[in-house]
């Protein structure tokens, strides 16, 4: 059977007089990724803010139906809505009854969406449904303008500065990921200095990520992924796997190591084992994005050659790289899975991944509750060190990003 999709909706509605000018928001987000899948606004006129908020939930759940096409049949889709608005969320709960006119027609188009079984509601406080917000006062905007809302002009999604260079090599470094945390932002344990657990969560599962040493590609900045030729570490690459082996023995804290199944991840992760005296598991999850037709070529080769497709991968983590390669919105989706199941088996264990730049991204990325764009905004040497740790409440915590420290 086909697992649903699943997605979060955000919505808000908001009246500038209650009644007043009125205008509604409301985005559809991949809770796996983080990405915005779509967004709708509108100037509705005079109305109170119930209205509104109504009119917010009915257009986020229309354009989550219009995402997937078979989406009223049963088990199909999964949709969590999260609105700031108490009474909509116990009203279309359920909890509470209906009684105001103008609101029955509303909650039961509302309701009439998607099957009853597809949705659940959630209240959130009003600094949470910020993305939402911005959407519904852009439409009030327009209206005062004598306009409609336009996507093109938004500015409700993040913004962040353009890119310049493939991934991993972001000049900018984590301190633009930290920045761009003030929208969405995950729950995170109480931070301890090294790899040590909280006292009061138990022991988490904490994953050292080692990204595999030099090939002969990484000095170049050459695109590298799973899709093609599989090189071997360069002379300085198994330098720098003797350099981090040396540096993890002094530690003493690993316990098992994994490894993506690419040469470069598995010649470091023998190095680290040998080392260690410990043995490697290699998993296919954590290997390189495919990066299709772009394999081996530098960005500005992709820039020449791929001009269109290259902007088109850079706007959207949905769109894959030219000649069938993985999107990143695909890569996250396994790396998640990848993690979920090594967090289970590794429970209260200290455990070594050594994968790529990709891969490492996305779980510092799906920790913080950072937005896609952020992949971008992350500086990641070669034979660098990062650690997560993962608790049994759900909670992650950063213990350290792009650590070269024993290289020098």
């Amino acid at each position: 059977m086909t697992e649903p999709r699943q997605f979060v909706i955000e919505a808000d509605g908001g009246s500038r007089g209650n009644p007043g000018p009125a205008g509604y928001g409301a985005v559809v987000i991949d809770p796996v990724t983080g990405e915005t899948l779509a967004e709708a606004a509108e100037y509705i006129g005079i109305a109170t803010n119930n209205v509104a908020e109504y009119k917010g939930l009915i257009a986020g759940l229309k354009a989550a139906k219009a995402l997937v096409p078979d989406a009223s049949a049963d088990g199909a889709l999964r949709v969590r809505v999260r609105m700031d608005s108490k009474l909509v969320v116990e009203q279309m709960s359920g909890r509470w009854k209906i009684k105001h006119p103008d609101m029955k027609p509303l909650a039961a188009e509302a309701a009439g969406i998607l099957p009853a079984s597809a949705v659940t509601y959630e209240w959130i406080p009003r600094e949470k449904n910020k993305h939402a917000d911005r959407l519904a006062n852009e439409a009030m905007d327009a209206g005062k303008r004598g306009k409609q809302w336009e996507p093109s002009a938004s500015t409700a999604a993040l913004d962040l500065p353009p890119v310049s260079g493939p991934p991993g090599d972001a000049a900018a470094g984590a301190a633009k990921a930290r920045a761009a945390m003030s929208t969405r932002r995950a729950p995170a344990a109480t931070p301890q200095a090294g790899w040590g657990a909280a006292a009061d969560l138990g022991a988490p599962a904490t994953f050292v990520l080692l990204r595999h040493g030099e090939t002969a590609l990484t000095p170049e900045k050459r695109f590298s992924g799973s899709g093609g030729t599989d090189p071997e570490l360069s002379a300085a690459g198994r330098h720098q796997a003797e350099r981090v082996a040396e540096s993890l023995a002094a530690r003493g804290t690993i316990q098992e190591i994994v490894s993506s199944p690419l040469r470069r991840c598995r010649e470091t992760a023998a190095t680290v084992a040998a080392r260690l005296g410990l043995t490697v598991e290699i998993e296919e999850g954590l290997r390189e994005t495919d990066f299709g037709a772009w394999e081996g070529l530098t960005f500005a080769e992709v820039r020449e050659r791929y001009g269109p497709d290259l902007d088109a991968w850079l706007a959207s983590t949905r769109t894959p790289p030219t000649g069938g390669g993985e999107s990143f919105a695909e890569v996250a989706r396994r790396v998640s899975s990848t993690r979920d199941r090594l967090t289970t088996r590794y429970a209260g264990r200290t455990v070594l991944l050594v994968t790529h730049v990709t891969p490492i991204k996305t779980l510092v990325r799906l920790a913080l509750g950072a937005p896609p764009e952020s992949l971008f905004r992350m500086e990641l040497s070669a034979a660098s060190l990062s650690a997560v740790a993962y608790y049994a409440d759900g909670n992650a915590s950063l213990r350290l990003l792009n650590d070269t420290s024993h290289l020098r």
